[in-house]
């Protein structure tokens, strides 16, 4: 799971975000709402085609879900699910890519703590504050914080619901790990500047690890812990690219 940045939509599409929201809360104030039923028209519509096609710039050039950043994100994704939650069913801040997969295991769960979302939302967390990377297995995992001697509780429900640590997403993530490795690998042989680097990493990793690889754990990981020896100022470089 990769950070991102949540652009504005498009004035017109916004505009029709609004007017499907307003309908169905007027429904809902009703007591005549059918919230998949008012999706299903508003997603026939040409106008929310520039959702998706916004949401697949926000995930990069390969569309990659948003959740598991491994299978290609194919359609919009409700983060509080439409049918308990109806009153978000057309908020931009609310509509993610999804996988078929990560969509069907989430379904309309959506587990809260004193009402806060426990699951992580890449466009608001930073999921590395809540996940961690098993080199060795590719497997994602809740982050453990020594400070409260627990691991986050996001990081739980987030790995518990979507199964990101016993699915093939494992193997995409030790692929793009290797890359990594080999690409600082050259680095640490053949030198050259930061931008470089920095561009070639960031080219390499299609699963977001570069800030995994430059925090407080990755540093101590061969290669990044001998690029920090050995090359400092291009490993502040890096840090400050992908932190």
């Amino acid at each position: 799971m990769r950070r991102l940045t949540r652009p504005p939509l498009p004035a017109r599409t916004s505009a029709f975000l609004a007017r499907c929201q307003e309908r169905a809360d007027n429904a809902q104030e009703q007591g005549t709402l059918d919230i998949e039923r008012e999706w299903r028209n508003a997603r026939q519509r040409k106008a929310l085609t520039g959702v998706l096609d916004t949401l697949r710039t926000m995930s990069g050039p390969h569309w990659r879900c948003m959740y598991c950043t491994d299978s290609h994100g194919c359609d919009i994704e409700h983060f509080r699910p439409k049918k308990p939650y109806p009153t978000h069913a057309f908020h931009w801040l609310n509509l993610l890519l999804c996988c078929t997969t990560c969509n069907r295991k989430k379904g309309d769960q959506f587990p809260t703590l004193n009402g806060a979302p426990l699951l992580i939302d890449p466009t608001v967390d930073d999921p590395w504050e809540h996940l961690d990377f098993e080199p060795e297995s590719g497997l994602i995992k809740a982050r453990y914080d020594a400070q409260s001697d627990q691991r986050s509780p996001k990081g739980l429900e987030t790995v518990r619901l979507l199964a990101l640590d016993r699915r093939e997403v494992t193997i995409g993530h030790s692929k793009t790990f290797r890359r990594l490795k080999r690409t600082v690998e050259r680095a640490l042989d053949a030198g050259g500047s930061a931008p470089a680097l920095i561009a070639e990493l960031l080219e390499e990793d299609d699963h977001g690890l570069l800030p995994w690889c430059f925090g407080e754990i990755g540093r101590t990981v061969e290669p990044f812990s001998d690029l920090r020896l050995q090359q400092p100022d291009t490993w502040m470089a890096c840090e400050a690219a992908f932190r």
